[in-house]
């Protein structure tokens, strides 16, 4: 056994690796159905006005305003109809004083007219019509590029498109979008146990559980996850799988980063590229190792399930939001306190899992092997690497997963 040496204070393990990772800058066209979720790659510019035309706001009659003035409850204007102009219709009417056409909410203003008095607020017989109110010109009139004006940078470079956002480019007749290409992340599960789940397991094997947990995370922060053959703990298939996985933008090792005599991932990550760190002071996660090869990142998560996944949220979430242009994932904390007394171990930051009963958090950490204690937490506490103790009924922050 090999001890690990100079643990590196996890924010500056975390500093360490945001500064070694980079945005990709690569782009593709994608259709605008596929569009939410991801990041521009351009400004959108307006070809055209929003609304196109001058439309109703209401369902009415389009008629010239300077004619209703005066009118009232006990004293109305009369008008002549001349016509009828449904949403999506265009028909070739100009309206002159006295006269009105009939327009549907959203309908085209015919020519001549400058206002829509509501339907409620009129009464007709036949083509006669009478106007119980005054108007002013423009009054319920959508005018002609009052949400978007042709020209209008309406999205910039580098935005998150939400739905709202994805609308806004339809208005515009556009049928796709430049974003930023997803980040690619390769997945390398290692270790001579390993069994995926449906096959027959025997004595002496797991099931992976570490390759589908950060299939799962990969997918939620905006890349796309590959995941290779498993890794044996031989030097020649580190290497070879290694060599494959590069061709990612990012690499992620689970299990093989610890210091037994098997363990050979780090030497040969050391001997291939620059390993920014080894050991790192958490619990749970201190064999996490981040490395550069061949200008890749490389990150390296230890080989129990809950260990990994603290690190795919602490390590990978940040890493893969920035490559992939993506806002810092927001996290939503709450104020508990705790349900009992808990022990920490000094020099090693902890991450806690929690369970929250009303305004209580329970412990949900069993072991770094377990995957339950985060699948049954509801998020978890830090407890800093200078605290050793939580009292029962001390207040604690509760970092929510969701």
């Amino acid at each position: 056994m090999r001890p690990f040496r100079d643990l590196i204070p996890f924010d500056r393990a975390l500093s360490v690796l945001m500064e070694n990772v980079y945005e990709i800058g690569e782009w593709e066209r994608v259709p605008l159905e596929d569009a939410a979720g991801r990041v521009l790659a351009e400004d959108v510019i307006a070809q055209i006005d929003v609304p196109p035309f001058d439309r109703a706001a209401e369902d009415g009659y389009a008629l010239i305003a300077e004619d209703t003035f005066g009118a009232g409850q006990y004293d109305p204007k009369e008008f002549r109809v001349i016509g009828k102009i449904n949403t999506g219709e265009y028909k070739d009417i100009e309206v002159k004083h006295g006269t009105a056409v009939e327009v549907a909410t959203g309908a085209l203003i015919p020519k001549g007219a400058n206002a829509v008095v509501r339907v409620e607020d009129t009464e007709r017989e036949g083509d006669n019509l009478k106007v119980y109110r005054a108007v002013h010109p423009g009054f319920d009139i959508a005018p002609r590029g009052e949400d978007i004006k042709s020209g209008d940078t309406v999205l910039r470079k580098g935005e998150y498109l939400t739905p709202a956002k994805v609308g806004a480019i339809a208005a515009l007749g556009m049928p796709s979008v430049k974003v930023f290409r997803k980040p690619q992340v390769g997945i390398l599960p290692t270790g001579d146990e390993l069994v995926r789940p449906g096959e027959k397991i025997t004595p002496g094997k797991i099931y992976d559980v570490n390759s589908y947990t950060l299939i799962s995370v990969v997918k939620e922060n905006g890349g796309i996850p590959k995941v290779y053959p498993y890794v044996r703990d031989t030097i020649e298939d580190i290497e070879a799988k290694l060599d494959l996985a590069l061709e990612n933008d990012i690499v992620v090792f689970s299990g093989g980063s610890s210091v037994g005599e098997r363990d050979l991932l780090i030497d040969v990550v050391s001997r291939r590229g620059n390993v920014l760190f080894h050991g790192v002071q958490i619990k749970p996660g201190k064999p996490t190792w981040a490395a550069i090869v061949d200008g890749k990142l490389v990150l390296g998560m230890p080989g129990f399930p809950t260990s990994c996944l603290n690190d795919a949220y602490q390590f990978l979430i940040p890493a893969l939001r920035k490559m992939a242009h993506l806002p810092a994932r927001m996290e939503r904390v709450v104020r508990a306190k705790m349900a009992r007394r808990i022990t920490s171990t000094l020099g090693r930051a902890q991450f806690f899992t929690v369970r929250l009963e009303g305004d209580l958090a329970y412990p949900a950490y069993k072991t770094s092997g377990a995957i339950t204690s985060l699948a049954n937490s509801d998020g978890y506490i830090i407890i800093p690497a200078t605290v050793d103790l939580v009292e029962k009924g001390e207040e604690v922050e509760v970092h929510l997963w969701r």
